[in-house]
């Protein structure tokens, strides 16, 4: 079975985020997929096969599978375009957990469309001010559990050392976020998610799908660019259209393999 491993929301290797993408030709088992994850031990792998006019996809952490993956999924549509499964000019459509996604490739470019995650006003949990040990601006939740904390500035979310002990109570998305400092973006964040397995992950597609709304709500734009900056950083372009969000953004295959004796 072969594995393509792509750094996603870059263009230049060894930045964005890792992700492994497995293209078969009918499901495997869950355990399976599982155990290919943790093996990868990358913060996502992909797995998808074909499905009517377009491609069954799941996505696993090294520790559990997820419902939301967003550059695992900029991943996937990369290798499909790259390795030939769909012409260029034709969408990546993909039947998942969060129901169906699409991608289409515009130049050097990958857009998402992906469902907005709006959250609301809640007051900071003790333990999650404990955990930041920074001052608190706002902060946001929702039921699907993702907490947006926003902090004073980009410095502050740059210098942050937060205890993964306690944000691992919140079994949450963990969003810090601040306005940018540098002109060419409108935010940053980082996102830590130890529950999951992923004490920070590199760039997350599915933290900007609650981060977009938050932020066109607080700036009143529609159209932003976001950066996280977390060691490896990723950009990604965003556009708020009503219930859904645009994630643009590039990608890159740094690898090519074959697992072996799994099978």
């Amino acid at each position: 079975m072969k594995i393509t491993t792509v750094d996603a929301f870059t263009n230049k290797p060894f930045s964005g985020n890792p992700a492994g993408v497995c293209i078969t030709d009918k499901p495997l088992e869950a355990e399976l997929m599982q155990k290919i994850a943790g093996e990868l031990n990358l913060a996502e792998t992909a797995f998808l096969y074909p499905s009517g006019s377009g491609y069954h996809l799941r996505w696993f952490t090294p520790a559990t599978e997820v419902k939301l993956c967003g550059h695992a999924t900029l991943a996937s549509a990369h290798v499909l375009w790259e390795q030939n499964h769909l012409p260029l000019e034709k969408a990546a459509i993909f039947k998942t957990l969060s129901g169906e996604l699409r991608a289409l490739k515009k130049d050097r470019f990958i857009e998402l469309d992906f469902p907005a995650i709006p959250t609301s006003d809640r007051n900071t949990d003790g333990y999650i001010l404990e955990a930041v040990r920074e001052k608190v601006i706002h902060s946001s939740y929702n039921e699907a559990g993702y907490w947006i904390v926003e902090m004073e500035n980009e410095e502050v979310v740059r210098r942050l050392n937060p205890d993964l002990r306690l944000i691992t109570k919140t079994n949450a998305v963990f969003i810090v976020t601040g306005k940018s400092l540098d002109p060419r973006y409108d935010f940053v964040s980082r996102v830590f998610v130890p529950a999951f397995g992923i004490d920070e992950d590199p760039v997350t597609g599915a933290a900007h799908c609650a981060l977009t709304p938050y932020w066109s709500n607080k700036l009143n734009k529609s159209a932003m660019t976001a950066f996280q900056a977390s060691k490896r950083g990723g950009e990604l372009k965003l556009v708020l259209e009503g219930d859904r969000v645009k994630l643009i953004g590039e990608a890159v295959t740094v690898l090519r393999g074959e697992f072996q004796n799994i099978l």
